[in-house]
């Protein structure tokens, strides 16, 4: 089975955002169309989201999806940063029955991670590899020598008795009209407690403030290198597709058997 191109799908907090990947490649080879993620972000209301741009893009074949939460055999287990009303919902049902595709959902973070060890700066790297996505949420995936540790929620550790994701995201940074430099300083935190758990050979910097990395890189201290992802906040989309892809073949080799 053929699946050079597929569409990839990133749900994000603030937006939701789509393009058509080139598979082999790992690039997008449409631009990103995107649509601001309704509020209250229920799954009914981004579903329709979904199937906008699937129309966008007048799609017909496979779809895969990144969502910020754990997602288990297509079913979302946590929901951060959109609506409680995901919990326990079947997002690979719910997606598909919307656009008329076959969609398969997965964590965001992971579907980054996935993107960027295959296209980007975790390729050919051996060990612990440490990808931290940064924007409205913390998403955090390991790989330990190429193999994917899936739905790590490391963005949700306490530092200073609270969930990091209200200290040291991008939208933290925002929220309370940090400078650089003292986001920084916040961000650094995460990254050396993060470090003492899991000792990373590498750590990626994804997600939208990977394409600030020259406001904030200089004032980090981990003893692993920190790099910024080369897809940088393209990877989640390229990832998704990578997935449906995967699943895709999967599903089609089981019903020939």
């Amino acid at each position: 089975m053929k699946l050079k191109k597929i569409l990839g799908i990133d749900i994000g907090g603030s937006g939701v955002k789509g393009a058509i990947v080139d598979t082999k490649k790992g690039e997008l080879i449409t631009e990103r169309y995107r649509i601001p993620t309704p509020q209250p972000a229920t799954p009914e209301a981004v579903a329709k989201v979904i199937q906008k741009i699937t129309k966008h893009f007048n799609w017909k074949g496979p779809v895969g999806a990144g969502f910020p939460g754990v997602i288990q055999q297509g079913v979302a287990r946590t929901a951060a940063n959109v609506d409680d009303s995901w919990i326990d919902k079947d997002l690979n049902t719910l997606f598909s029955s919307a656009t008329g595709c076959t969609v398969h959902v997965v964590n965001d973070a992971d579907a980054a991670g996935m993107a960027e060890v295959k296209f980007g700066a975790g390729k050919g790297q051996k060990g612990t590899l440490l990808l931290v996505t940064v924007g409205t949420g913390l998403g955090t995936v390991i790989f330990s020598n190429g193999k994917l540790v899936p739905n790590l929620e490391m963005g949700h550790i306490l530092l200073h008795g609270a969930d990091a994701e209200l200290y040291a995201t991008d939208a933290a940074r925002k929220i309370n009209e940090l400078d650089w430099d003292t986001w920084a300083g916040r961000f650094n935190e995460y990254l050396l407690r993060i470090e003492e758990l899991v000792w990373p050979d590498l750590i990626i910097i994804g997600g939208g403030a990977s394409k600030k990395g020259d406001k904030f890189f200089h004032r980090l201290t981990t003893k692993a290198k920190v790099v910024p992802a080369t897809l940088k906040n393209e990877a989640g989309i390229v990832g998704a597709a990578m997935v449906s892809k995967f699943y895709t073949k999967l599903e089609a080799h089981e019903m020939a058997r």
